[in-house]
């Protein structure tokens, strides 16, 4: 891997200016803290997930309308590309380990994590919009649902964006993280 650039804040050994760490040594550490991340959002996929298919199995999934039979599927199978998506850091690591490219393999990875969690939001954004359809039958769904949507934007996307840009020095970037806009090195 070559020499890191300005925006890494590195001196001339390779080393940062904040943690003092190698390269390989925070790609170790950040795939450590995408592995806690991950745990977290594939507990709740699966437990989502499960539930979503055992749904077409239950008596009154045949009383429901084309639309929300429609709105079901589109729910699971956006529920299977997160599930999919959430796992594949785990697929990645599997088939490049012992290879020296950890610090791709967590940049891939975390670029994986971000759009299974934009799938995460899409199913249970559509599952809550089922469910209320289904248990109320009441003009008042797409508003509630509009709301929990976006209570799940502040807290997702809004707040870690204003968090970082309020105490994410200009010259440093302190958030080692790796995002989903980052350029492979």
């Amino acid at each position: 891997m070559a020499g890191l650039n300005k925006r890494d804040g590195a001196d001339g050994a390779g080393r940062r200016h904040g943690r003092r760490e190698t390269v390989e040594e925070k790609a170790d550490r950040q795939w450590a803290e995408l592995v806690q991340e991950l745990r977290v959002a594939l507990t709740g996929v699966q437990i989502l997930f499960g539930f979503l298919l055992t749904v077409v199995f239950t008596p009154r999934f045949t009383e429901l309308s084309d639309t929300n039979r429609t709105i079901y599927i589109v729910t699971v199978v956006i529920g299977s590309a997160a599930t999919g998506a959430l796992i594949g850091p785990v697929a990645l690591h599997r088939q490049i380990s012992g290879r020296r490219i950890k610090p791709q393999a967590v940049l891939w990875s975390s670029r994986l994590t971000f759009v299974g969690l934009l799938l995460l939001l899409a199913t249970l954004t559509s599952a809550l919009f089922l469910i209320l359809r289904v248990a109320t039958h009441d003009g008042l769904t797409p508003l509630l649902v509009a709301g929990v949507l976006a209570w799940y934007l502040l807290c997702w996307f809004v707040l870690p964006v204003y968090v970082r840009r309020r105490h994410t020095e200009e010259e440093h970037d302190t958030d080692d993280a790796p995002h989903a806009n980052d350029a492979p090195r």
